[in-house]
């Protein structure tokens, strides 16, 4: 039995089922760990969630920024932009029961030395009490009323977490966090604008996995959402958004050793 974890997905069914093939993927021993944004800008994000959705327990996902989009969009909330490719799952017959169980995943996982999330975890937070922020918006997300958070969700403000966040603006600090940062300053103020490479970064900011002393090095944080980083992998962060959807690399690693496994996609 191995755990392999794997990059952002986007839609790539094809170059999926190919990962699939390399690593000699089992699921009936199996079980894959995929760091969000399975659906958008890529061709086949119908055929990928139905995937997805009916492994069941084999697959763990966390929610990515452009899952929420999806089902922000769906909801009426936010409009598709113009690099969308996410009509086939809006006009599919089994929308409701895609969108449903999308809905209905985590924000964020844990299970022995390992933590799984989008994009990054602020510097003050350890893992309990990431995993416990978490929870507050995977429980509002499971609510009926679910359409009054996206309503609110959207925005850049505040810019950085406090205890004392109530509210709607507490729900965004930790969303903006976990599928949207990737950069802060060693206080923890985000920077939702920069997109570049490690020789781009500001001044002021850092990789949030680079700041000195953040509290959840006791676990390996295991993260995509990042394509101009590439694949990035030390004792305590394994970051593994290779730019499948832009033509880059899918990238796999098996947890039990660490074997790195790649191929390219057209």
């Amino acid at each position: 039995m191995a755990t392999y974890a794997i990059g952002d997905l986007q839609g790539c069914f094809t170059p999926f089922q190919r990962l699939l093939d390399l690593i000699r993927f089992d699921p009936a021993y199996d079980k894959l760990w995929l760091v969000g944004d399975i659906v958008n800008r890529g061709p086949d994000s119908l055929a990928l969630l139905r995937y997805v959705k009916q492994a069941g327990d084999t697959i763990i996902t966390v929610l990515g920024n452009h899952d929420l989009h999806l089902l922000m969009v769906a909801s009426g909330i936010a409009k598709s932009q113009a690099t969308d490719t996410l009509q086939p799952i809006l006009d599919a017959p089994d929308r409701e029961d895609l969108l449903h169980w999308l809905r209905h995943q985590n924000l964020f996982y844990r299970e022995d030395s390992f933590a799984l999330v989008h994009a990054g975890l602020l510097p003050s937070w350890t893992i309990d009490q990431a995993e416990a922020l978490a929870r507050e918006v995977e429980s509002a997300l499971h609510q009926d009323n679910f359409h009054s958070l996206f309503a609110q969700i959207y925005g850049n403000d505040p810019n950085h977490w406090q205890d004392t966040l109530t509210g709607t603006a507490r729900l965004r600090v930790i969303v903006n966090a976990m599928t949207r940062m990737r950069v802060c300053t060693i206080d923890g103020k985000m920077n939702f604008s920069f997109k570049g490479n490690l020789q781009s970064i500001p001044p002021g900011y850092l990789p949030w996995f680079n700041v000195p002393q953040r509290a959840s090095l006791d676990q390996t944080v295991i993260c995509g959402h990042w394509s101009a980083l590439g694949l990035y992998v030390t004792d305590r962060v394994i970051a593994l958004d290779s730019g499948c959807v832009w033509g880059g690399r899918l990238s796999a690693i098996r947890l039990e050793d660490r074997a790195i496994f790649q191929l390219p996609c057209a």
